[in-house]
């Protein structure tokens, strides 16, 4: 670069003597001198200028070597920093591993123990369900049917339907008879006797109700009438039959009195029953596709004590009573054929169809429009074709509860 530099100076020098007149020509030495001296100066700038130069290419070199030793030693930072944050992000990623295990851990013992709290609880709420149960329907009541022994014709009116009863809550000897699916009139008899003779005297007693029943499911218990009230789905109605006046009302739960329970029977559409532990009602439910719902009543203050979905059918069905807690359905297939026991429900399980003979009722040329059990003198109450009958039962003790 220096040999460049004076090649350059040389140059000018060439160049401004080419345009230097000839000494011949010139007017004044001392201007030769003068330009001779600017030239010195020139060439000693050019001087400095050339070893201002080398000292700017040294420090260039030594900025380079300096830089090159410094990115190598960056180069060895960031391989050496690469290395540590691939090791740091590996012992993170072992770290949210065990993070997330011990939390599957922790979840599982979550679960485990959740679902022991729930299947505990659920066991609980059973045994405290069956004992609520056993303790609802604990009386001295112990006897399961074995049989119908005998028939009775009472009476014969002329209505097809209907239903026929004493008080099954006292021991009144009168009778009542309430005529038709559809009525507000009831007829109370002293007894039996003047039930069946229609000279004796007096006459019986009419009783006119201020509303009237649907269907033939009624029922006396202590000295209240119990009906399904017409034109409503659900509602029953408690009638004082002394003061004669509504004492209360209720409405049954669920899809009660939205279809017929008995398909041999398609003016009940809620069935009211009686037995040794007190009143209830058979009807249908939300989603109980054709099967019957058993619920248990507590008659003084209309309550719901407890609901059962039987696995008793309403097809076929014609009528069904209680005796000492448990269901008895009376079928006649299509119609025809004997009526029959074939289908039983016991809340207990105590009671099941194996253990039961055959429970055949005498023939009849129609189907029952009601059968009710009376506790009080062990028989039932049953309406046929206008026909006031009454069936003799055989029972035996229920097996003991487990």
């Amino acid at each position: 670069m220096m040999v460049a530099l004076r090649g350059a100076s040389a140059s000018v020098v060439l160049i401004l003597a080419a345009f230097l007149p000839p000494l011949q020509h010139a007017q004044d030495p001392a201007m030769v001198h003068y330009i001779y001296q600017r030239f010195q100066v020139l060439e000693q700038r050019l001087e400095k200028c050339t070893e201002t130069t080398r000292a700017y290419i040294q420090d260039f070199r030594e900025f380079s070597k300096n830089i090159s030793f410094m990115l190598g030693r960056c180069l060895t930072h960031t391989s050496e920093y690469k290395s540590a944050v691939d090791n740091l992000a590996l012992r993170v990623e072992r770290a949210q591993q065990e993070i997330d295990y011990l939390e599957y851990l922790r979840e599982a013992d979550i679960c485990v123990e959740s679902d022991e709290k729930a299947l505990a609880e659920k066991i609980l709420q059973e045994a405290e369900e069956e004992k609520k149960i056993r303790t609802l329907l604990n009386t001295s009541c112990d006897n399961m049917l074995m049989g119908i022994k005998s028939l009775k014709i009472v009476k014969k009116t002329m209505d097809p339907d209907g239903s026929w009863m004493k008080d099954a809550g006292s021991n009144s000897a009168k009778v009542y008879l309430l005529a038709g699916s559809r009525n507000n009139t009831v007829w109370e008899f002293a007894n039996l006797r003047a039930f069946m003779e229609d000279s004796t005297k007096p006459g019986p007693r009419k009783l006119i109700l201020p509303l009237s029943w649907q269907g033939s499911g009624q029922v006396i218990y202590k000295s209240f009438l119990f009906f399904h009230n017409q034109g409503t789905s659900n509602e029953i109605i408690k009638y004082n039959l002394q003061k004669k006046t509504v004492e209360d009302r209720m409405l049954l739960p669920g899809g009660a009195g939205r279809a017929p329970i008995y398909q041999h029977s398609l003016s009940t559409y809620i069935d009211l029953a009686v037995d040794e532990h007190g009143l209830w009602a058979i009807h249908s439910g939300p989603g109980i596709q054709g099967h019957l719902v058993l619920t248990k009543i507590e008659p003084d203050t209309l309550g719901i004590e407890h609901s059962w979905n039987t696995p008793c059918r309403s097809q076929d069905a014609e009528a069904s009573f209680l005796l000492c807690g448990v269901l008895y359905v009376v079928y006649r297939s299509g119609g025809q054929g004997p009526h029959r026991v074939t289908c039983v429900y016991d809340p207990l399980g105590t009671v099941r169809e194996e253990y039961l003979p055959n429970l055949f009722f005498p023939r009849r040329p129609r189907s029952h429009s009601m059968i009710h059990y009376n506790p009080r003198d062990k028989q039932l109450y049953a309406w046929n074709e206008g026909n006031q009958i009454i069936y003799k039962l055989q029972t035996k003790k229920k097996l003991p509860l487990e």
